[in-house]
This record gives structure tokens, C-alpha cells and sequence, in this order.
């Protein structure tokens, strides 16, 4: 693929210090969004065996990005061809700052992308249990414990997060042109990657690591590859696993009421 310019939201984030040399090794150049200028020289050393540097570091705080008008004048700034959400309140600061950056911000940039007709891709890394309705390919006792976790622990993420991915399925529908992922990882672990990963369908629960997250995120940004795709590990390669989903047009959006996005977000 010919070099592309990829905007990075949530830069300083551990997949994202992991998805930046995956995406400078393609030549594509990076502008990473961080909100401490502080965090420069941790994006710049992902990148310091590289003989060609394609990065630069956008400081900004994603929290202060409450409209359209204001995603549109940071991907005017860094003029990309894919945007890659990967950021996230991480718990800090209560429900309002969660939905402050993992809804209101984030749905910002989809709005703003989908009307830039020269972004042609939009990665946004979610988590399995994103969903309204139980995946048809769950067990009643895998939609049971996705419920209680949901309305749980994640009850101020999991509404932030869930109307981001369907405001960017939704854009997707009307922008066809507009080539949308939305990868959804389970418990995601520091361990080191292994390259394998089970994608599309999978259970419920499991885990993956950071490592294994950015480099699926990689590959599929490097394909054609759209939809709902479920993340853990597994036995299959992840350039492997990528060549299928695509073949068999897995898209894990599969019992939800996508005709409803549209009508909320279009």
C-alpha cells in the first residue's frame, strides 16, 4: 500500500506506544495526539530504530473536544488518510470525564471523518462486550456474565463505548466509500505478543494481549477489512486470521438493530 497518513488519537496509550512502529515499518507517517507534552519522547523512542522517522507528535487534550467543529480542526491539522481511535478516559475522573472522551469525543471524530472525504479508513479499538443484543453465536451463560460485567464494573464505559461504535457503523452505512473497524478485544494483558490471535466470532470471554491488539490493528488497517470484529487469543495467525474474516465477510455486528443506528445517527 502506497504511504499513507495515519491520525492517532490516544497516542500515549499502552496499544497505541505498540501500534506506532507497526504503522511507521509500512512507511505510513504518524501524527500521534497526546495530551502532556511530556509524552513526546515516549512516542518518539517506539520509533527510534527507524532510519526514516515518519512521526510527529500532536499535543491536544481529547477531552476538550466537544463538537465536530472542533475533531474537524485537528484532522485538518494532520491531513489524514486513516484515523485510529485508540484512547480512552481509563476510568480516571468519574462517568462525566468517560463520557467526555470515550463518547462525546470520540463520536466527534467519526462525524468529522465521515465528512472529510479524504479519510478513507477509521480503526476504533472497543471490547468484546459492546453490544446491545447477545451475539447469536453466545451461550446464554456467555451473555449472562457479558450483562453483569456490563451494568457492573463497565456501567459508565460500557454506554460511552457502545454509542461509538454504532455512531461509526451507522456513518459507515450512509458513506460507503468509508472503510470502518471496529475492533473489539477481551481482557487485554501485558504479556508478550505471540502473533496468534482467534478473530471474528469468538466466545465471550478470554483474553488478548496489548501486543497481539496492535499488530490485528496494523493488519487491518493494511486491508480491506470492515465491520465488528472480536478479538482473543488464539491459534491463528493474525495476517491469516485477517485473510479469512475478509473472505468469509465476518462482521461481529450480527444481532444488533444497525437500521436503529442509523436512525440515531444519520
Amino acid at each position: 500500500m502506497a504511504s499513507k497518513r495515519v491520525l492517532l488519537l490516544g497516542g500515549h496509550g499502552k496499544v497505541s506506544l505498540l501500534l506506532t512502529p507497526h504503522l511507521v515499518s509500512r512507511s505510513w507517517h504518524v501524527t500521534s495526539v497526546v495530551r502532556d507534552p511530556a509524552q513526546s519522547d515516549d512516542i518518539l523512542s517506539t520509533v527510534k530504530d527507524f532510519p526514516n522517522k515518519l512521526i510527529d507528535v500532536l499535543v491536544s487534550s481529547l477531552e476538550e473536544v466537544k463538537s465536530k467543529t472542533d475533531a474537524q480542526q485537528i484532522i485538518n491539522q494532520s491531513k489524514p488518510d486513516f484515523v485510529v481511535w485508540s484512547a480512552g478516559a481509563g476510568g480516571r475522573g468519574g462517568p462525566s470525564r468517560t463520557q467526555a472522551v470515550d463518547r462525546d469525543s470520540c463520536i466527534s471524530f467519526i462525524q468529522a471523518a465521515a465528512d472529510t472525504p479524504s479519510i478513507t479508513k477509521f480503526l476504533l479499538i472497543s471490547y468484546t462486550g459492546s453490544r446491545r443484543a447477545k451475539a447469536p453465536w453466545w451461550t446464554e451463560e456467555d451473555w449472562r456474565g457479558t450483562q453483569e460485567v456490563n451494568n457492573g464494573v463497565l456501567k459508565s464505559y460500557y454506554p460511552a463505548k457502545l454509542a461509538s461504535d454504532e455512531c461509526l457503523t451507522a456513518v459507515a452505512s450512509r458513506r460507503k466509500d468509508l472503510q470502518a473497524i471496529v475492533l473489539r478485544p477481551g481482557l487485554l494483558t501485558d504479556v508478550h505478543g505471540t502473533g496468534k490471535v482467534s478473530m471474528g466470532k469468538t466466545r465471550a470471554r478470554g483474553s488478548i494481549s496489548r501486543a497481539d491488539v496492535a499488530g490485528a490493528a496494523a493488519e487491518l488497517l493494511d486491508s480491506e477489512a470492515r465491520g465488528w470484529l472480536d478479538l482473543l487469543e488464539g491459534g491463528e495467525t493474525i495476517a491469516d486470521a485477517v485473510e479469512r474474516v475478509i473472505r468469509d465477510q465476518v462482521d461481529c455486528v450480527e444481532g444488533e438493530d444497525v437500521e436503529s443506528m442509523t436512525q440515531q445517527y444519520i
